[in-house]
């Protein structure tokens, strides 16, 4: 078997502002999301980054409103490990390939990513999330502004 192209990031390259635009497609309540915002990545410690977004976001019928998510980013030897701020672990992105995967449960729900980090410093996450009252999509895609 192949080894996998390494993607050659590190935490590091992440710092600094993001333009961020995210479609969500809802399957279950057959509607659609659009946010259009920003992100930024800010130095906490070594080898922690505090993860922001704001942004407007649209979804279906219903008035624009404001949309927030802080996460914190820990590098580690297998890659990011991706904390809620309380410090609960979401996820672990692995920078062993240019295309990595992950999975949160959130019982009774199921959370997978996967990255795309193939067109550097432009990437993506899309998320596919299931659960009893969740069936939806979300694609986000980031572009370096500084």
């Amino acid at each position: 078997m192949a080894a996998l192209p390494k993607s050659g990031l590190s935490l590091a390259e992440f710092q600094g502002k993001w333009t961020l635009s995210r479609v969500i497609t809802d399957r279950r309540a057959n509607a659609e999301g659009v946010l259009s915002g920003a992100a930024s990545f800010t130095p906490d410690e070594p080898g922690r980054m505090i993860y922001e977004e704001s942004g407007t976001l649209s979804y279906a019928r219903q008035p624009p409103m404001a949309a927030t998510r802080r996460y914190i980013w820990t590098e580690t030897e297998e890659g990011i490990e991706v904390t809620f701020e309380t410090g609960k672990s979401f996820h672990t992105i692995m920078l062993d390939r240019l295309m990595p995967d992950a999975i949160h449960l959130c019982d009774p729900d199921l959370y997978n990513v996967s990255y795309d980090f193939t067109r550097w410093p432009k990437w993506s996450s899309t998320w596919s999330v299931v659960g009893p009252r969740k069936d939806y999509k979300m694609v986000s895609d980031y572009l370096r502004t500084d």
